[in-house]
């Protein structure tokens, strides 16, 4: 069974997919500026996706650990995203 914070990451999980993806294609006609902020975006979602599928292999303990800094970078990616926004 999932626990509630699982199950908070995956739909947080799927909107910045989405997100991601939207802005993935904008971002070709942004500024120079933008493509510096997305950079940073994209290497928080290389360690976001390093620490879901730590998840699957961690005892219940250092899960709660990764799912908590999996949130964490969840904020900061979003975050990301919205100032990549303005910036288009």
């Amino acid at each position: 069974m999932e626990s509630e914070l699982k199950k908070r990451l995956g739909v947080e999980i799927d909107t910045l997919r989405q997100a991601r993806d939207e802005l993935r294609v904008q971002i070709h006609l942004g500024a120079a500026e933008a493509r510096q902020v997305w950079e940073g975006i994209e290497k928080n979602w290389g360690h976001l996706e390093a620490r879901l599928k730590r998840v699957g292999h961690a005892t219940q303990e250092s899960a709660t650990e990764i799912e908590e800094a999996a949130e964490t970078l969840v904020k900061k990616i979003k975050d990301g995203y919205k100032h990549v926004r303005e910036l288009l």
